[in-house]
């Protein structure tokens, strides 16, 4: 039981021995070998461009595909209803 106790002492003292150490120093932060340019601002947009005419062409196309194809899916849909109405 003596060297229990005694065991469990110099652990704590230990312990407590590396707690009060001296931290490392802290790495000091690096700096920019050149000094940084400043950014150029956006250019602002004409009054005489169209929000249409800004559109690319793929863009214009994957549009004009899905309302096309939300379309056909709507008249599929009142077609279908059409006939079960009509049916029954």
């Amino acid at each position: 039981m003596k060297k229990l106790l005694a065991a469990l002492i110099a652990a704590l003292f230990a312990a407590g021995a590396m707690a009060q150490a001296t931290p490392a120093t802290p790495a000091t932060p690096a700096t920019p070998s050149t000094a940084a340019t400043p950014s150029t601002g956006a250019t602002p947009a004409t009054p005489d461009t169209k929000a249409s005419d800004a559109m690319t062409s793929t863009t214009k196309t994957t549009t004009t595909k899905k309302t096309k194809k939300v379309a056909a899916k709507k008249k599929t849909k009142k077609a279908k209803k059409a006939k079960t109405v009509t049916t029954s």
